[in-house]
């Protein structure tokens, strides 16, 4: 009995002092290399995806297959419902969704396609989460270097939510985030020398804002993508996917050249 105490003690600090995260997962590409860089930093995962009546669901698939693939045994989908049906192409369909010929031609300011506070309700509703669960860590794909004007993806924001949290719950609650001053490329590249399970599920990554599979239009979020992978030298193996499925054909940029 003794020893068997002493067994079920060492297990009992040993979860403790686990570092535990729960990561924002989406489904797109920020988001997944973000899980596999807390995996690959030692962080035990939980994962947490917003349906919040998004015009397209394939990003919350998206999610559940980089869970699937990281091996999360805890991935809770939470519903929201039509909190954010306002004036973006992201929820309401009858709003317009810009293309464009090249991010030159991306406006400067907040683009049409933002979501007002979502960020801000998605962390505040994950840290209610944290702490039921009593995880200290929260991850989250934000990155400010790449945007679109979105004024709750800045480093200002989220120390000042941090700050809102531990006020507001009495406890302190990180909020990391691993790619807030990388650009695209960079992200690529982080992603490249991740365990080869983060290649993978970026094949199942979703990123197009008019939720097609393919990623074949020239909204916003498409092209700042393509244009990563491009200066990083790496094919998207997402791209890479649709084309072995027959779905598009190869793109002739540079990142492709060899790849038939």
């Amino acid at each position: 009995n003794y020893f068997s105490n002493c067994i079920h003690e060492y297990i009992i600090l040993s979860i403790k002092f686990m570092k535990q995260a729960l990561v924002i997962l989406s489904g797109g590409q920020d988001s997944i290399t973000c899980l596999f860089w807390a995996i690959s930093n030692g962080y035990i995962c939980s994962a947490l995806t917003f349906d919040y009546d998004q015009l397209h669901n394939i990003e919350i698939e998206s999610a559940k297959k980089a869970a699937q693939i990281a091996g999360i045994k805890n991935h809770e989908i939470s519903t929201i419902g039509p909190l954010f049906s306002g004036n973006s192409p992201l929820t309401n369909k009858s709003m317009e969704l810009e293309q464009y010929s090249n991010l030159a031609d991306v406006s400067p300011g907040i683009q049409k396609t933002f979501v007002p506070g979502r960020n801000l309700l998605f962390l505040s509703l994950a840290a209610n989460k944290a702490y039921s669960m009593n995880i200290d860590t929260m991850i989250t794909g934000i990155c400010q270097e790449d945007f679109g004007g979105y004024p709750d993806c800045r480093s200002d924001f989220i120390k000042s939510l941090e700050e809102t949290i531990k006020l507001g719950m009495e406890k302190e609650i990180k909020i990391l985030t691993p790619l807030m001053d990388m650009k695209k490329s960079e992200i690529v590249m982080m992603a490249k020398n991740l365990p080869k399970e983060c290649w993978e599920a970026l094949s199942f990554s979703h990123t197009s804002y008019d939720g097609k599979y393919p990623p074949t239009s020239n909204d916003h979020a498409n092209l700042l993508r393509a244009r990563g992978f491009e200066e990083a030298g790496l094919p998207d193996p997402l791209v890479e996917r649709a084309v072995a499925e027959n779905l598009m054909e190869l793109p002739k940029t540079r990142n492709y050249e060899n790849q038939d």
